[in-house]
């Protein structure tokens, strides 16, 4: 992994907690860099970004104050979901992930060639959503 492609992931992930890029915005510029995905853990409070290779590189993120629910609601998620899609009024990363981990998410692996979203509760159940026209 080149130095280009980790100063893309920490930029990613700055402006995505600092509501300075949206979702599509980060996957086209961490595409361009190479990676093929990447995964937000909120237990740990990491985000891992992947290259096609094998290579990983582990980045530490912001911590979310809200226990993860023991169980996924998938209705709860979809609807902080849909919020963040549509940037509603107010929307931000960090209340997205505040009511992800109320809805049960402990985490989620996102997959570029896949076009999807896979959100993973702790009992492991599972949440897939595909991308929209990006």
């Amino acid at each position: 992994m080149d130095d280009h492609q980790k100063r893309t992931a920490q930029a990613c992930m700055e402006a995505a907690e600092s509501d300075r890029m949206h979702f599509p915005d980060i996957i086209g510029a961490l595409m361009e860099a190479g990676f093929e995905g990447y995964a937000i853990d909120y237990r740990r409070a990491t985000a891992t970004y992947y290259l096609p290779d094998g290579q990983s590189l582990e980045l530490g993120a912001h911590a979310v104050s809200t226990p993860v629910a023991p169980r996924l609601d998938a209705a709860c998620l979809q609807q902080a979901i849909r919020e963040a899609q549509q940037q509603q009024p107010g929307y931000t990363y960090r209340g997205f992930c505040e009511k992800a981990v109320s809805a049960g998410c402990a985490g989620y692996v996102v997959s570029f060639s896949g076009r999807r979203a896979l959100y993973i509760g702790r009992d492991a159940e599972t949440h897939v959503e595909h991308f929209p026209q990006l």
